[in-house]
């Protein structure tokens, strides 16, 4: 066992696929050398999986949760009825100290719920986020938030550009991240209320903040983090990932056809390989729950093998790169901003 490496909480048990694609991808981030596991959940479901692998040598470990949340169940009632389900106990072994994060490919709103219940919220955190890391022209960049909170306040969307901004310097190794705001239109003053407030707050703070983008800046790689609403910010990426699906069906389609066409795609083989493997959301292993006191990341439901494994890999990173301590010290250079957002006045300030 080694203890130098941090040590993952792997929910087995979630996902479309459970134990069958979750083990394997978790002990291909063991075998990498990016961390140690401990995979949760039924242990007759998880030895099952183990036993068709080469173990040997491997700093894993296995710790039997009875129940696990249902993708259908509502989230909150599910972790106060299931108190040994895989995601509540991933959560407890992160807050009792023996894991230095979790994963979960279940059922995305208990893993956010079992984090702001199990884990709770650092101070001046009133709604954690979902981090989603996109691909783009240039490099991958931060969306947030990408599903966590479907109604925001100006102050929440001001926070997530803190925690982005943090997610971008830790994990994407981005110096002083340009961080914008996502709205109608590029000039200062588009958008709802909600928007143009947070502009204002966004503009006094210490990031570096380069004001408004719009949808198709996303992609373009100019900022390293974009800042929305749940709602929105869910629509932009599923349909980016939708889109991605779709470019790669129709180029199949059109490169399948006349053998000039079967003969350019044989040519070009190496460069389509290299633009599935951008557009390959399983790159990206899955969206870090930001703002709590803990790592915790979602991961999709249908997520393979290769997404568990950048996902285990990410969440060890996490830790290694001290992004809690951070997040913590970033919203504390815009105290402003924290406190649930209420700003007293200069005659209260005493």
């Amino acid at each position: 066992m080694n203890r130098d490496l941090p040590r993952i909480a792997v929910d087995a048990m979630g996902g479309d696929f459970g134990p069958e694609v979750v083990v394997p991808g978790a002990l291909q981030a063991v075998r990498s050398g990016a961390a140690a596991a401990v995979l949760v959940g039924r242990e007759p479901d998880i030895r099952k999986v183990l036993d068709r692998e080469s173990t040997q040598g491997l700093d894993i470990e296995i710790q039997h949760a009875s129940e696990m949340v249902e993708m259908d169940e509502k989230p909150s009632e599910a972790l106060r009825l299931k108190k040994d389900s895989s995601i509540r106990v991933a959560a407890s072994l992160v807050k009792q100290g023996r894991c230095h994060g979790m994963i979960s490919a279940g059922n995305s709103g208990a893993t956010v719920a079992a984090g702001m219940f199990v884990l709770g919220r650092i101070r001046g955190v009133e709604r954690p986020a979902l981090a989603g890391l996109m691909p783009t022209e240039k490099k991958p960049i931060v969306l947030v938030d990408v599903g966590a909170n479907v109604d925001s306040k100006p102050f929440h969307l001001a926070q997530f550009g803190i925690m982005g901004s943090v997610l971008a310097q830790d994990v994407l190794d981005r110096r002083s991240p340009k961080i914008g705001l996502l709205t109608i239109g590029e000039e200062e003053g588009k958008g709802n209320t909600v928007v143009r407030t947070a502009y204002e707050m966004l503009k006094k703070s210490s990031l570096n903040f380069v004001g408004n983008v719009e949808g198709r800046d996303i992609f373009t790689g100019e900022v390293d983090v974009v800042v929305c609403d749940g709602f929105v910010g869910n629509v932009a990426l599923k349909l980016s990932e939708g889109l991605a699906s779709s470019l790669t069906r129709m180029l199949k389609s059109e490169l399948s056809g006349d053998i000039v066409s079967r003969m350019g795609a044989m040519l070009a083989m190496s460069a389509f390989r290299r633009f599935k493997r951008v557009v390959d959301s399983s790159e990206y292993g899955g969206a870090p729950v930001l703002g709590l006191k803990g790592s915790a990341m979602v991961c999709h439901g249908a997520s393979n093998a290769r997404a568990i494994t950048r996902a285990v890999e990410i969440a060890a990173r996490f830790h290694e790169n001290k992004v809690q301590d951070h997040l913590v010290e970033g919203l504390a250079a815009n105290k402003d901003l924290a406190s649930f957002g209420r700003q007293k006045p200069a005659s209260d300030a005493a």
